[in-house]
């Protein structure tokens, strides 16, 4: 069974969404769920720090020795900060994807109303 945080928000498309101690800057990442379905994670290719992205559309890509999957923004607004961690390492989205293993800080002006809870994403998920 994966790990699905109860503080976290989560989309269907298997993205997670965390508040930042700054006002209105968001984390984004992939679920344990994801991460666990693509296998071992060997590239990842992050969005562009000031990046305009709209939730729904690709901003990103994870490659695993199983296959390639897009990474779509769970949230609109601007690249703030990405995981740099990852460009060295990839393999931290296997091992820690809540924590170490974040993709992204988006500055927003609010937040979607789509997003699910931890409840409603296992049930999705179950």
């Amino acid at each position: 069974m994966s790990l699905t945080p109860e503080s976290l928000q989560y989309t269907k498309e298997h993205e997670w969404v965390a508040p930042t101690e700054t006002a209105n800057r968001y984390r984004i990442g992939i679920t344990d769920f994801a991460q666990g379905a693509l296998g071992d994670i060997v590239y990842v290719q992050l969005p562009d720090v000031g990046k305009m992205v709209d939730a729904g559309s690709v901003c990103g890509e994870v490659e695993s020795t199983k296959s390639v999957s897009e990474i779509f923004a769970p949230i609109s607004g601007t690249v703030v900060a990405v995981n740099t961690a990852l460009t060295a390492t990839p393999e931290i989205l296997n091992s820690d994807p809540y924590d170490q293993g974040w993709i992204a800080e988006i500055d927003v002006a609010q937040l979607p109303s789509d997003l699910l809870s931890a409840a409603q994403y296992i049930e999705l998920t179950a």
